[in-house]
């Protein structure tokens, strides 16, 4: 393998301890036979009898774990990393994609041969085209080959539902669109797992709690979950049936079995996470839930790998090693863990986040994969359907509005204007399904770029909701409300609605209804309007319970071809102002 000389130097430099502050239900077991060079060889037979051999030196093993894959089979993203040439500095280096990441995998492991992949959740859902068209089965064949074993369900696994999941895990057709690649679909090798997500009516885990694998004779557990909140941010269909317990007291109470089948080593992959404001292998200002969460955990858990936020980080937090590896497949956290054979614990954990440069061979495998897919997508996605006169961007402004929402917003709105389609007046749209920038090329964008933008195949809803609802719907946006909202959440509007909010006033209050406008006349509290949003929303995502008490519901398009419609009736469309909401304070 030849890595470029500036990455490569940079990456060894982020590998060295000292410098690392300067790089930005049931189970199942699996044992491994691998020994270890350091572990006696027997110089004669073994009998039935024979006393096993036990390991008198530690034990080394490596894990590789990624979070946050997403269905992103090819490279197209960067990661930052500190300069070469001037620490000071940082630059941009290509990363991710399945073809380079298999081959750092690859490379990795063959630093040891006690080793693991694993995956901290969203490995499918939210997906690019290439993976999404075919129900995320590319992905899962990628993995398969890639060699991971295990992977903690996260919130995106449930996009299609729990039937879907199990599709996933155990293989079949799909039962609406079939096996579109032409075979029949084998389901995944590696394994789920799910300790805190229980089927309500049997009381069951959806999938294993843990599974087990060991290394030179010790057991090492790996526990895998997903955020107990996964019901706030899932379309409530995608759970429909599920329970989700607490994080820590879903591990801690597992402990004392892993303690009781002879289990010290114990390992946790959770779809939950944290922020920071350093580099990959820096842990500056660590916040969010995943701290909390960690600090309640059992003094038995060695290491957490986590996700969900999208974040790179390398931790330790009372005591234990937790890491994060970037979104997308761009950074592979390398851990090392050395277990004391007699203790069977683990005496010594490290990790460094490494960047999937795409500097390096590409997996031919993967090429395959890709390249088999592809034949099947390009024409769609290659598509070309219209012009806009600049890029629109999902980045909002201080009042939680922008450019691309507002377009969005703008389309599902027309999308169900006329009577016999929603005779809607306004249209809100859940940030967080807005995905990627849309960049023209030459003014032109193609069916491919408006999938990135949104690709979980919302449906329209139109309801009718009174003004009091709407200003109730607007209150629910900010955190501090309920327990529903984390963090404030701005929805994104159409053309012609307005409001104002004021941060310093208190939950419940920061809107004042004499603010909200339509076509600049303020809203009655109970006059009746006709609003759209997408399926997501409508059955109370994101905290938005109001809109579960809409009336009059219609049905309408996909979000995605309302979206290609609208920019195919509107040539070279100007990007907004950004003036529909305002923040006094």
């Amino acid at each position: 393998m030849k890595v470029r000389a500036s990455v490569q130097a940079v990456l060894a430099i982020c590998a060295m301890p000292l410098l690392l502050a300067a790089c930005g239900g049931g189970s199942s077991t699996v044992t491994t036979p691998v020994t270890p060079a350091t572990t006696p060889v027997p110089t004669t037979t073994p009998t039935a009898t024979a006393t096993p051999v036990v390991n008198a030196a530690p034990i080394e093993v490596k894990m590789l774990a990624i979070n946050d894959f997403h269905g992103n089979l090819k490279p197209g993203g960067t990661v930052t990393i500190p300069d070469p040439a001037d620490p000071t500095k940082t630059i941009k280096v290509a990363a991710g994609g399945s073809e380079y990441l298999a081959t750092w995998l690859k490379t990795l492991k063959a630093k040891n041969p006690n080793n693991i992949i694993v995956s901290a959740g969203d490995l499918i859902g939210a997906s690019p085209l290439l993976s999404a068209l075919f129900h995320d089965e590319p992905t899962i064949e990628a993995m398969n080959e890639m060699g991971l074993e295990l992977n903690a369900v996260g919130n995106h696994e449930f996009d299609e539902g729990s039937t879907e999941l199990l599709r996933m895990q155990n293989g079949g057709c799909h039962p609406a669109d079939g096996c579109k690649a032409g075979t029949t679909f084998g389901g995944a090798k590696f394994k789920f797992l799910a300790a805190n997500v229980v089927d309500s009516k049997t009381g069951k885990t959806l999938f294993p709690e843990y599974q087990v694998k060991t290394f030179g004779g010790v057991k090492v557990a790996f526990i895998g979950m997903t955020l107990k909140n996964t019901p706030g941010i899932v379309t409530p269909s995608g759970v429909a049936g599920l329970t989700f317990k607490d994080e820590a007291d879903t591990v801690n109470a597992l402990v004392p079995k892993l303690k009781a089948q002879g289990i010290e080593s114990i390992v946790v992959l959770v779809h939950e996470g944290g922020t920071q404001l350093g580099g990959l292998n820096e842990c500056k200002g660590v916040s969010g839930a995943i701290v909390d969460i960690v600090k309640r955990l059992d003094p038995a858990v060695d290491a957490i790998v986590s996700g969900h936020t999208h974040q790179a980080y390398n931790c330790q937090i009372n005591g234990k090693l937790i890491t994060s590896a970037n979104q997308y497949g761009r950074v592979i956290s390398e851990i090392d863990l050395t277990l004391d054979p007699k203790t069977r614990d683990v005496i010594k954990s490290s990790a460094k986040n490494i960047v999937v440069s795409n500097d390096v061979a590409k997996d031919v495998v993967q090429t395959a994969i890709i390249t088999k897919y592809d034949a099947l997508v390009t024409p769609l996605e290659n598509r070309i359907v219209g012009t806009i006169a600049g890029s629109l961007l999902k980045a909002t402004n201080a009042s939680g509005e922008s450019t691309l929402g507002d377009v969005i917003a703008d389309s599902q709105l027309a999308a169900t204007t006329p009577a016999n389609l929603g005779a809607a007046q306004i249209a809100f749209m859940n940030p967080g399904g807005v995905r990627a920038d849309l960049i023209p090329v030459a003014a032109q964008v193609s069916y491919g770029q408006l999938f990135t933008v949104q690709p979980f195949g919302n449906t329209l809803v139109s309801m009718t909701l009174n003004g009091a609802q709407i200003k109730e719907m607007l209150e629910q946006q900010f955190m501090g409300y309920s327990n529903n909202q984390p963090f404030n959440r701005i929805l994104l509007v159409s053309n012609g609605f307005s409001y104002s909010w004021d941060s310093t006033l208190a939950a419940g209050q920061k809107v004042d209804a004499a603010n909200i406008k339509l076509n600049g006349v303020a809203i009655s509290s109970v006059l009746n309007y006709r609003v759209t949003v997408n399926n997501y929303l409508a059955s109370g995502g994101d905290g938005f319970t109001v809109l579960t008490q809409g009336t009059n519901i219609l049905g309408g398009a996909q979000d995605v071809d309302a979206f290609e419609a609208y920019i195919k009736a509107n040539p070279n469309l100007a990007v907004p102002t950004l003036n529909r909401v305002v923040k006094i304070k």
